[in-house]
């Protein structure tokens, strides 16, 4: 990102930008804010945006080629066209000799690194992954939105709200938003009201559905199941979520037994550093052979509802059922 911004501080543009990754709310920013610097306000005669896999190559082709009207450049914004995923080899192949008036965002979500576009746009533009955002980003910039609202928020008050809605940055603008205006009369943003206003990542329930089956709930992990069902989850999503939860304790577990620091568990597992101590705790409720034996259950569940021997709504219940029991003493 530091290349990126340092052009747009400059204006001395590359011809070509690709921007990928998971990070969708950097993905659109960066896209907004290079339009916004490459193209004069209005000027539709000199800027063209294009989406979705239907895009025609050839009519990109013939667009780049024509000299752009009163203007230093011509502006081709390509998103989640397919290109750099399919073979795209006219593009490709067009990019070497490009006229040097016209300028090309690609964003994309999926990518071939071994193809000929990618391999022509590295050779002459400049490729930025967008990645999830660590720990401490996330709390500088929520920190930094807060104060252009003159609001205060402690560092546990954002741990908390990152620990509730998720690192996303899209979701988690979102949510700022509503607090935001929630909070408008306030000075503070505190706890309670981001319990008040935000949503609750569905990971976040599913990690409280683990705790109730680690406590033997069974209760409690089949309200929790219910409750997203009445939120229109699908069954075999919370199954995958499940199942999923239970590889990363199982992993958790593992790396701690062989003393793996937190901050390259959650590295190696995908999460935030400040929940390595949480999933530790939760892992510890259950042994390595019982966790392996779940997240099997689980597979074989998915394999089962795939096969029509099990109703998906059923076969979820039954799982939960089955590991929150108590066992016999």
């Amino acid at each position: 990102m530091k290349s990126l911004n340092e052009d747009l501080k400059t204006g001395q543009f590359k011809q070509i930008y690709l921007l990928y990754g998971e990070e969708a709310y950097l993905k659109k920013l960066y896209k907004n804010r290079f339009v916004k610097a490459m193209v004069p306000e209005g000027d539709t005669m000199n800027y063209r945006y294009f989406e979705g896999k239907n895009t025609n190559p050839k009519e990109i082709i013939d667009l780049a080629e024509t000299l752009p009207f009163f203007a230093e450049r011509r502006l081709i914004v390509l998103e989640n066209t397919g290109f750099l995923k399919n073979a795209t080899p006219e593009l490709a192949e067009y990019l070497k000799n490009m006229p040097e008036t016209t300028y090309m965002i690609f964003v994309e979500s999926e990518l071939d690194k071994r193809g000929k576009l990618y391999k022509a746009i590295k050779e002459k533009g400049h490729i930025v992954e967008l990645k999830r955002q660590d720990e401490k980003t996330l709390i500088r910039w929520i920190l930094g939105m807060a104060k252009k609202e003159k609001l205060q928020m402690s560092e546990a008050a954002v741990r908390y709200l990152l620990a509730k809605t998720g690192n996303d940055m899209e979701n988690l603008g979102q949510e700022l938003e509503k607090l935001f205006c929630y909070c408008m009369n306030h000075t503070e943003i505190t706890a309670a009201d981001i319990d008040e206003i935000c949503t609750t990542q569905i990971g976040n329930h599913i990690f409280d559905m683990v705790d109730a089956v680690a406590a033997k709930e069974q209760k409690k992990a089949l309200d929790y199941y219910y409750d997203l069902l009445t939120l229109k989850e699908p069954p075999m999503r919370i199954l995958y979520l499940l199942t999923r939860q239970f590889r990363i304790l199982m992993e958790v577990k593992e790396m701690e037994r062989t003393g793996v620091p937190p901050k390259e568990i959650a590295a190696k597992v995908g999460i935030m550093p400040f929940l390595v101590g949480k999933y530790r705790a939760q892992a510890k409720a259950f042994t390595r052979k019982e966790l392996r034996g779940i997240v099997e259950a689980g597979v074989q569940t998915e394999e089962d509802v795939k096969t029509g021997k099990m109703g998906d709504i059923l076969s979820v219940e039954l799982f939960l059922v089955q590991y929150s029991s108590k066992r016999e003493k």
